[in-house]
């Protein structure tokens, strides 16, 4: 009858359907090896199958009933893949848009109702309990091959890689699957598996905002970053100590690396996934949202033979992205290309590409002595963080060099100070450095719902006072998304950049041998024709690339 007899007939006994000399009795005339005191009680007429499973059913909150198979309809028997249904062992029986009622046979399985909804992509689940042999006979009528059942996790999700048996379709892995493969799908950079006190709860960062998905059961927490940990090749017993992790997965013939680090929490460990997709690595500087003028500037820059060009702004503003941009349009065999990263997030094809190592004192500036004594034409250093690192990146440009890195700082002038600050000496700042760049990421208005909309008084007032000191005319209308299916219903689909290049001039120069503050730097520049970040923010939304809160949204700390 059920896996859980004991339970059952406890019930039963509690609600007065059984006695205890009713159950001792049906113990002791037990015969046949496999069958158990309720087989005895229902096949002996003591009491009847409607009973016992309406008593389970409204203890778990349920509702009892009995199904037939013609009675449902075409569109509910789609609602549940064949596959999904014999996994569960349910049946559909009503559907509708957003939900689904499902019958099963096992109280006990009624567990799995949770991942169920999971499964369905959020859609909402109810269950309904019936008899084993109307469940068996619908599933029969309502799919009757079971060919196209038997499809592993991996075929199903289309998802390669992890150490998954063959075969295991368990409910752990085709969650820790699904996680996977739906981030991809709705092209996230991240994936945020986050253990609170009430609920386990999965984010993705899509166009560099969090997005909440539908939280996979609370009880499955524990296996489920077991799960990534393994396929990450993590030791899964250490839970108090943080962890970084690599995960190797094909979906949809894309290979892609997920970089993963697990930190432990007040309610379990908290896994980070970034996703890094070599498809970005193909992106030309217009892709990257650089208007014509700010490309010819750019690109003067990256075909230079020597000097120091930085990409500077915050965390996630897409400076590594721009620098392998880069670095694939100057990729050519006639130069020879290193680069120094901690970790390396991209296999290129082409390009030597070192991994700082400090367990072993492979640290930047050690890593980068040692690459310069390989002559490269290029090099391209992760990140400049100390003064030894910067002053070496810095003789290396007056050797001969191109070098790339990167700077967390707000403005592409504050560079200079950033430089001087750590302690690099002003001629060699001044010397080697050939240009600084800043850059934001906005999000770019959904192609498949921007509608055009005349601009309001204040916002033509704002766009007028943001673009001061531009060539930038007031739009007639600005666009905005209405939201779709494709932006998921936030107008925004993908992201750009906005940039402000500051190129040392010999004035500049100068100024830099001079300790100059980042202000007076500014200011020259702004006199040689540098477009802020507001204002090429401001010719992007006149464009109709983005909008003006994103700029605003992005921009609202720095100076004009």
């Amino acid at each position: 009858m059920t896996s859980n007899d004991e339970y059952v007939i406890q019930l039963l006994v509690e609600r007065g359907y059984l006695t205890s000399e009713q159950v001792e009795a049906a113990a002791q005339s037990m015969k046949a090896e496999n069958e158990t005191t309720l087989d005895v009680l229902v096949s002996g007429g003591t009491i009847g199958e409607d009973e016992v499973l309406g008593t389970i059913a409204d203890q778990f909150g349920l509702k009892y009933c009995h199904i037939n198979a013609d009675a449902i309809s075409p569109e509910a028997t789609q609602a549940i893949p064949v596959d999904i249904a014999k996994k569960y062992g349910v049946v559909p029986v009503v559907a509708s848009e957003d939900s689904v009622t499902v019958a099963l046979s096992d109280p006990m399985g009624y567990d799995a109702i949770d991942s169920l909804r999971y499964v369905l992509h959020g859609r909402d689940v109810e269950a309904v309990l019936a008899p084993l042999e109307e469940v068996r006979a619908a599933m029969a009528k309502l799919y009757p091959t079971g060919e196209d059942a038997e499809v592993s996790t991996r075929d199903e999700e289309g998802l390669d890689g992890g150490d998954a048996a063959e075969g295991d379709d368990s409910a752990v892995i085709k969650l820790a699957n699904m996680i996977l493969t739906t981030a991809i799908k709705m092209k996230a950079s991240d994936i945020h598996i986050e253990p609170m006190e009430k609920e386990f709860r999965v984010r993705y960062r899509i166009d560099g905002a969090l997005r909440k998905m539908d939280s996979p059961p609370k009880r499955l927490q524990g296996a489920i970053i077991s799960r990534f940990k393994i396929m990450s090749k993590m030791k899964i017993s250490e839970k108090r100590i943080p962890q970084d992790g690599r995960i190797q997965i094909s979906v949809g013939g894309k290979d892609l690396d997920l970089r993963v680090s697990s930190v432990p929490t007040n309610h379990g460990e908290s896994i980070v996934m970034r996703i890094l997709d070599k498809s970005n690595l193909s992106l030309g500087l217009p892709q990257l949202g650089f208007l014509s003028d700010d490309q010819t500037t750019f690109e003067h820059l990256i075909k230079l033979p020597d000097g120091v060009v930085l990409v500077t702004g915050p965390t996630g503003s897409g400076k590594t992205t721009t620098l392998y941009a880069c670095l694939g349009q100057i990729n050519t065999p006639d130069k020879k290309l290193i680069t120094v990263e901690d970790p390396v997030e991209y296999q290129m094809s082409g390009i030597n590409q070192v991994q700082v190592n400090k367990d072993v004192g492979l640290d930047f500036s050690a890593a980068l002595r040692s690459i310069l004594r390989q002559a490269p034409n290029i090099v391209m250093i992760g990140e400049i963080r100390d003064a030894e690192t910067a002053d070496i990146a810095m003789e290396a440009a007056l050797t001969g060099h191109l070098v790339f890195s990167t700077l967390h700082t707000n403005d592409a002038p504050s560079a200079v100070t950033r430089l001087l600050d750590i302690g690099v000496k002003p001629f060699l700042v001044a010397s080697a450095l050939r240009a600084a760049m800043a850059q934001r990421l906005v999000r770019a208005i959904c192609e498949k719902c921007k509608e055009a909309y005349a601009p309001s008084e204040r916002e033509l007032k704002m766009l007028g006072g943001l673009a001061r000191g531009s060539n930038a005319t007031l739009p007639d209308h600005m666009y905005h998304g209405t939201g779709c299916d494709v932006c998921g219903k936030t107008g925004y689909k993908g992201r750009k950049g906005i940039f402000e290049i500051f190129k040392v001039d010999d004035t500049i120069q100068r100024l830099i041998f001079d300790h100059a503050p980042a202000t007076l730097l500014r200011q020259r520049a702004r006199e040689l024709g540098m477009r802020t970040l507001r204002e090429d923010g401001m010719l992007k939304v006149a464009s109709g690339m983005t909008s003006l809160q994103e700029v605003l949204r992005v921009t609202m700390g720095d100076a004009d």
